[in-house]
């Protein structure tokens, strides 16, 4: 699919709802290459990389893998994927400039993929502006009974909600008010594979767990507004404070 054919109703719809889905974003072939790839990244890259390069719902059970960090920085076939004018050239277009970030492959895994607590992205992100967003391609399908993503349309436009420590791993923050009304207003969105997703960092979103058979993997990638500062430092420190916990708790 080429997004520049529907450019200006893509825009209209991230900037109103906070989100906005794109169908048959990659062929089947297309995505059956970037899931071979995944594989062969777990396969033949990630034995030789950190221990937090990848997160496990069972420490170190490589079927119930949930996370795996910044693919870009280790392998040049997700490097130059994330610099592909199909994402980049995306973000580009929904934040009036963008520039690279992140690259980070989810999973919830058959029977253990836990839920996601409600969250905004940009309270990981620590940018000023807090203007980014995460462009999310369905490797899997994606529905209401193996955790698909729920959004609540238009949170984006309005403050950042109060976050504080869920015991996640892998989603360390939850919004501490989420309530009836927030369920009440969310949007269940299905997928195929070669679906694509983009929400803005400030649209809140969550996911349950996934109790049945079935993989629920994708692809995200993080861009943010060329504007947008990080405060690289505070994350960095926050990271290592994570890490450190969860190394402690005997969950890395």
């Amino acid at each position: 699919m080429d997004w520049k054919l529907n450019a200006e109703q893509i825009k209209q719809d991230f900037d109103r709802d906070g989100f906005t889905i794109l169908r048959h974003y990659l062929s089947a072939d297309e995505t059956a290459e970037v899931r071979d790839n995944i594989e062969r990244f777990v396969r033949e890259v990630l034995p030789g990389l950190p221990k937090d390069k990848a997160y496990y719902e069972v420490k170190e059970d490589p079927g119930t893998m949930m996370r795996l960090q910044g693919m870009m920085d280790d392998d040049g076939y997700f490097k130059e994927l994330f610099g592909d004018e199909r994402f980049l050239g995306l973000a580009h277009h929904l934040l009036d400039g963008a520039r690279e970030s992140q690259m980070q492959w989810f999973n919830k895994p058959p029977r253990v993929g836990k839920a996601t607590p409600p969250h905004q992205d940009g309270f990981y992100f620590m940018l000023e502006p807090n203007e980014a967003l995460t462009l999310w391609l369905a490797i899997d399908s994606a529905d209401e009974e193996n955790g698909c993503i729920r959004y609540v349309p238009g949170s984006h436009r309005r403050e950042m909600r109060p976050h504080r420590p869920s015991g996640v791993l892998g989603f360390s923050q939850g919004i501490t008010d989420y309530g009836d009304d927030d369920f009440a207003a969310e949007v269940p969105i299905v997928v195929e594979p070669g679906d694509l997703i983009a929400h803005h960092c400030l649209t809140i979103h969550r996911a349950d767990a996934n109790p049945g058979d079935r993989h629920r993997a994708a692809l995200g990638f993080h861009y943010h507004a060329q504007r947008a500062v990080e405060d690289s430092k505070r994350r960095e420190d926050y990271h290592k404070q994570l890490t450190e916990r969860w190394e402690a708790e005997g969950k890395l």
